[in-house]
């Protein structure tokens, strides 16, 4: 399949970096490359990035765009979550099709995560 304009990278904001890299490794296993003392790039099996150093943060409440993770758990990803220091902004609810939950990392960047409903 072609690369050819398709999304292929995407960068947050982050006022800690080295806690919202720690955070990423701790939930969800990522790899990361340090670029000098304001930046990070990350590595997972599907989506490369990177996080710049700053003060702001990307949330739906200010019309930033939502990167949906999927878990075929979703309360234990939501305990891993917590347990790395990221923090609960939506409890887990129901929509058509799955369930959901948004999260808030050490940088204050939301992120949400949903599981498929299972019959």
């Amino acid at each position: 399949m072609s690369n050819h304009e398709k999304i292929n990278y995407v960068e947050y904001p982050a006022h800690d970096l080295a806690a919202t890299k720690t955070f990423f490794q701790q939930v969800f296993g990522w790899t990361f490359e340090d670029f000098g003392p304001d930046y990070i790039a990350f590595k997972n099996d599907i989506l490369e990035g990177g996080f710049f150093r700053s003060e702001l943060r990307a949330s739906t409440d200010h019309g930033s765009a939502l990167l949906v993770f999927y878990s075929e758990a979703l309360e234990a990803t939501q305990a891993k979550i917590q347990d790395a220091g990221g923090s609960i902004i939506k409890p887990i609810f129901s929509f058509p099709g799955g369930r959901r939950f948004h999260f808030m990392e050490p940088s204050g960047n939301e992120f949400a995560v949903w599981a498929q409903l299972i019959d």
